[in-house]
């Protein structure tokens, strides 16, 4: 089914285009999940009961769902891997269950999106983080995931914290005789680049020439008063450090990842897609009006994970209007305790 997507060019299908191809295969990852997932099926029955005609038409679950219960689509013997949310202190993470073709999807729908913007040249690269997090093969946390599948994208790896998340000054200054200067792809979750990075001595690192992609970690930096604007200049006064790309993306969701374009603004990729919705009724919003971010995607087969309405709140701001077609947008913040008590009352009386 994804396959179709690896022959076309990333941000390339218009509007038309690409809900007629999304539908199609949405449509059948709902009958599949409710053929073979007796949550979702039970769920489906007690809470939409009115007919599927379009994307907006299909159920969604709340993606706190996988914390509360063991949900997948296929049996015990055929889970390859199990990925888990970074769940905070008190907090149960999400538990997401693959085999191995929605494990394989996943990787080539991140290459797709990836290579759009760092081509087809592997580079060294420089993980702002400690290797201990990806040690553990058979169940891996939303940071994990995220390093393995960038992984990929690079070549002689150099993880700059120890077992401690300590800044490893071995490590570091092996990667800077190497390739300091050189074309290099740096990854790490927002809030540890900005503490490690910015830590380090001024000319220590020449980034003129790397591409930073980082996602994640954005409440503790907005607590600092360090949004993506003030992010981007202060690495770049600091490093020389130009191509910076943020990402929006969720462990039920991975491989579905949503890539700032050149504005600054969250953009769609051909096999996924968002859907604003009203809290207090679930109805969708128009484009410019703010409400709860719904994800959809063509990727999970092993788990009704193919539309979920998350906690974030946000805003189309624009669609085919831009050098990538489709819909882009921002991220405006986390839904409030109200709003989602509200949709849990909705919830409730449906």
């Amino acid at each position: 089914m994804f396959e179709e997507y690896l022959g076309i060019n990333e941000y390339s299908l218009p509007k038309q285009q690409k809900e007629i191809s999304l539908f199609k295969h949405l449509k059948r990852l709902d009958d599949h999940h409710t053929t073979n997932s007796e949550e979702y099926a039970r769920i489906k029955t007690a809470l939409f009961n009115k007919g599927i005609n379009s994307i907006s038409d299909l159920p969604f679950l709340p993606v706190s769902i996988f914390k509360q219960a063991d949900i997948s689509s296929v049996k015990k013997e055929n889970i390859y891997k199990v990925l888990k949310s970074s769940g905070t202190t008190g907090n149960v993470p999400s538990k997401i269950y693959l085999d191995r073709n929605t494990a394989k999807n996943q990787s080539l729908a991140l290459s797709h999106i990836m290579t759009h913007v760092l081509g087809q040249e592997r580079l060294p690269m420089l993980i702002i983080d400690s290797l201990s997090v990806v040690k553990d093969r058979r169940s891996y946390s939303a940071r994990g995931a995220g390093i393995l599948g960038m992984s990929i994208y690079g070549k002689k790896h150099h993880y700059i914290l120890d077992d401690k998340m300590d800044l490893d000054r071995e490590a570091l200054s092996s990667f800077i005789s190497k390739y300091n200067g050189q074309k290099i792809l740096l990854f790490g979750f927002t809030f540890m680049v900005w503490k490690y990075l910015m830590a380090l001595e001024d000319n220590e690192l020449d980034l003129s020439n790397a591409v930073l992609i980082h996602s994640g970690g954005w409440k503790k930096l907005l607590d600092q008063a360090v949004d993506n604007d003030t992010f981007k200049k202060r690495l770049k006064e600091k490093f020389g450090l130009n191509q910076i790309y943020n990402f929006y993306g969720m462990v039920e969701q991975v491989g579905s990842v949503y890539l700032e374009n050149n504005l600054g603004f969250l953009h769609c990729p051909n096999f996924s897609d968002v859907i604003i919705r009203n809290p207090k009724d679930f109805s969708v919003c128009e484009h410019g009006e703010k409400g709860l971010i719904q994800v959809v995607s063509v990727l999970p087969e092993s788990y009704p994970g193919h539309s979920l309405l998350t906690e974030d709140i946000g805003v189309i701001m624009g669609e085919d209007d831009l050098e990538w077609k489709g819909k882009y947008f921002k991220i405006l913040g986390r839904a409030s305790k109200a709003e989602l008590r509200g949709c849990s009352d909705t919830f409730q009386k449906k």
